[in-house]
């Protein structure tokens, strides 16, 4: 394996963080390397607002879900969501944008995700580690006012950057052969695959925690999916111009 197969495959989530800074130099590299990731038709629909004021770090702690690394990492990053610019491009042009539709948020959407992973690879190699919160849409219209976001715009998820003060395992991923389909998708074998790589899991959380925590992966699923996430997504996304149509 080469550097890179190497640094993307180490991936981990760090929630503690030294006293170190990051530098805004290399913060602007970081976004940098974001813009560079792709983008649906050339529409560069993500907006990354840098949150330095102590007072709304404190709220966003809060309002993500009393998660303190929030606060504690060098910076904190909401990547947002955002069809706003477009407006003001078709506004340039005296055109009348037509907004609201599901296909709209979708690329919206994966133009941010895509950019943030770029973040956050370029950032880990520098020796940088973070974790990204998506607790901030626990309570996204309180986020949305504290970030004075316009319409059009949404946050999708929170990012901490710092320097690492933990060192934890690589959790492991689901095997290949579960995620990887040669041109149809059933395959009779996953469920027994997926029942070896829950006992991989469990082993994994026994080691991580010395044995205070044993459970396997179906069974946080299985867990999680059985109650309501996040319902008032879907009226919040309508109210900020997205899923009309």
């Amino acid at each position: 394996m080469n550097e890179v197969i190497q640094l993307l495959q180490s991936h981990r989530s760090i929630r503690k963080f030294t006293d170190d800074e990051i530098p805004q130099e290399a913060l602007n590299e970081l976004i940098k390397c974001g813009q560079s990731a792709a983008t649906s038709s050339f529409i560069q629909a993500c907006t990354v607002i840098q949150v330095e004021d102590k007072t709304k770090r404190d709220e966003l702690v809060v309002l993500g879900g009393n998660q303190p690394y929030i606060a504690s990492a060098a910076r904190f990053l909401v990547f947002c969501a955002d069809m706003n610019r477009h407006q003001l491009a078709c506004n340039i042009h005296q055109a009348e944008m037509q907004s609201g539709f599901t296909e709209q948020f979708i690329t919206a959407t994966v133009d941010c995700a895509l950019f943030a992973q770029n973040v956050i690879t370029a950032a880990q190699s520098l020796g940088i580690q973070g974790v990204y919160i998506g607790g901030i849409r626990n309570q996204i219209q309180a986020v949305t006012d504290l970030l004075e976001l316009p319409q059009l715009v949404y946050p999708v998820f929170g990012m901490c950057l710092g320097y690492p003060a933990q060192n934890p395992e690589v959790k492991p991923r689901l095997p290949l052969s579960v995620v990887l389909k040669k041109d149809s998708y059933y395959d009779e074998s996953d469920p027994a695959t997926i029942r070896d790589y829950d006992e991989q899991v469990r082993e994994y959380y026994r080691t991580r925690t010395g044995g205070n925590k044993d459970t396997a992966w179906s069974e946080q699923i299985s867990e999680m999916l059985v109650k309501e996430v996040r319902p008032h997504m879907l009226e919040y996304l309508k109210s900020q111009g997205y899923l009309l149509k």
